[in-house]
């Protein structure tokens, strides 16, 4: 493997470091497979046998499919905890991305809810793992102070959209030509071309990407390793046993992560490991937090509700031809692609100017509930009748939304973080994606196309209602961050 001094200085990716290729590339494939297989996972469940699928109530689907969506951010704390204390980031990635494999190849061999069950906790896993550790060992490619860094994240996050635009588009058209497990195995082997072109290229990563940053003591191991196959044996005769199913999956996922979250947090502010200046930073990040959840539960609805929509309410005919269901999820990267860099020079130009992060969290709220209350216009319109273009259009909201406070969310995180709990205040705003997540599994239950403006004026209104409590609550805020923009 390269010293880590010759992979930062070296130019052979467009000037980029080598290694940036195998990190795109496989960031890449994992978006196009795990885009592609969300994208026909929601009417997998609910579809009839007779059309390919598991028949499941139409509840119970779009509930495991936020539960799933919840699992993979909840992944991802786990995965940066290994990364952290046994593995190192590079062999926690490599494992990831084979484990996401298995998973999407269980999808499309095993039949009926044994390969929902396999294939879904394995790319959960996955998922998280390498998401939470792809972004970490980008950063090492780079010596401090290097220009190129920003340009090599661009280009890494535009191999995460690129995936996420295509992913859809081909899984979609696999499952509406041919069949579900065609789709499911499009999505396998993309992230099998993923792992192929990263395991010939980890050698261009440097030493840097395999360090272990706080290697778990010897003494602790068997009692760590014991617990997790303690927990994960009973988790495994929970389901065996009915205890933990379908219908009642995403609440288990709701609660566990909100006891997490709660957990975390009580053990950051009561550690005699922070100051007071850092304890009360803490304590301003929790209605953030609440928001960041109340948030992701709207925004997470892309793969829930808004899949039903298109399936039942959309008119997805364009010149005679029948658009498929997943086509609608390649909408949303191609607004990021094009609108991430207006938003992100927005906050350039304005320097100081620029809104404190509780009014970017206030504007990305509101803006999620609004962007709901803009179906009601369509209520009533009839079966598959909704335009294709006004969905679009509600859909370039949720992008602005995104934008105005998921990369905020991060950010704050780190800045607010005690110096002795980095990793765990970055593991928190993970979870509120979690919680959100789950809960966009959770509401979905309530959604019928029969009776959809209740719906949508409730959840909207609430969004709104939260974004204007954090409004009236921000000089507060502002006050407990001691000096944190």
């Amino acid at each position: 493997m390269s010293t880590s001094t010759e992979v930062q200085q070296d130019t052979r990716f467009f000037g980029h470091p080598r290694g940036l290729a195998n990190l795109f590339g496989v960031e890449m494939w994992e978006r196009f497979s795990y885009y592609g297989m969300l994208g026909i996972l929601p009417i997998y469940l609910y579809y009839e046998v007779s059309q390919g699928g598991l028949a499941l109530p139409k509840a119970s689907a779009l509930g495991i499919v936020g539960a799933y969506g919840g699992m993979v951010y909840l992944s991802a704390v786990i995965g940066a905890w290994v990364a952290d204390r046994v593995l190192g980031s590079e062999r926690t990635l490599f494992y990831s991305a084979i484990l996401i494999m298995v998973g999407h190849i269980s999808l499309a061999v095993l039949p009926g809810l044994a390969g929902i069950g396999v294939g879904l906790a394995c790319v959960a896993i996955g998922s998280g793992g390498l998401k939470s550790n792809a972004t970490t060992i980008v950063g090492t490619l780079y010596a401090k102070g290097d220009e190129r860094r920003d340009g090599g994240f661009t280009i890494f996050y535009m191999g995460i959209n690129l995936g996420g635009f295509v992913g859809p588009l081909l899984t979609g058209l696999a499952q509406s030509e041919i069949g579900f497990h065609v789709g499911f195995g499009l999505a396998a082997f993309g992230m099998a071309l993923g792992l192929i072109q990263y395991t010939i290229g980890r050698k261009n990563l440097g030493e840097k990407a395999s360090e272990i940053p706080n290697p778990l003591p010897a003494s602790r191991r068997p009692l760590v390793f014991g617990g997790t196959a303690a927990g994960v044996a009973a988790i495994v005769l929970l389901v065996v046993f009915g205890v933990i199913n379908p219908a009642n999956l995403v609440d288990v996922v709701v609660w566990a992560v909100a006891i997490i979250s709660v957990i975390y947090f009580v053990v950051i502010i009561s550690s005699k490991k922070i100051t007071s200046e850092e304890r009360s930073r803490v304590y301003s990040f929790i209605p953030m937090f609440i928001a960041s959840a109340a948030f992701f539960s709207l925004y997470q609805q892309q793969f829930t509700v808004v899949a039903a929509y298109t399936d039942e309410r959309l008119n997805r005919t364009v010149f005679g031809w029948e658009m498929p269901v997943a086509w609608v999820n390649s909408i949303n990267p191609v607004f990021i692609i094009l609108f991430a860099p207006v938003i992100a020079a927005i906050w350039t130009k304005l320097g100081s100017r620029q809104p404190s992060s509780p009014i970017k969290f206030v504007l990305g709220t509101v803006t999620m509930g609004a962007a709901f209350l803009l179906f009601l216009p369509m209520v009533g319109s009839g079966k598959n009748a909704s335009p294709l273009l006004a969905l679009a259009g509600i859909l370039l909201v949720f992008t602005i939304a995104e934008l105005m406070l998921s990369p905020v969310g991060l950010s704050l995180s780190t800045k607010l973080a005690p110096e002795a709990f980095r990793t765990q205040m970055v593991a928190l705003n993970f979870l509120s994606i979690s919680l959100g997540t789950a809960m966009s599994g959770k509401l979905a239950e309530y959604y019928t196309v029969d009776d959809e403006a209740p719906y949508f004026s409730i959840v909207g209104g609430v969004a709104v209602v939260v974004g204007v409590a954090l409004l009236l609550a921000t000089p507060m805020i502002r006050k407990l961050m001691k000096g944190v923009h």
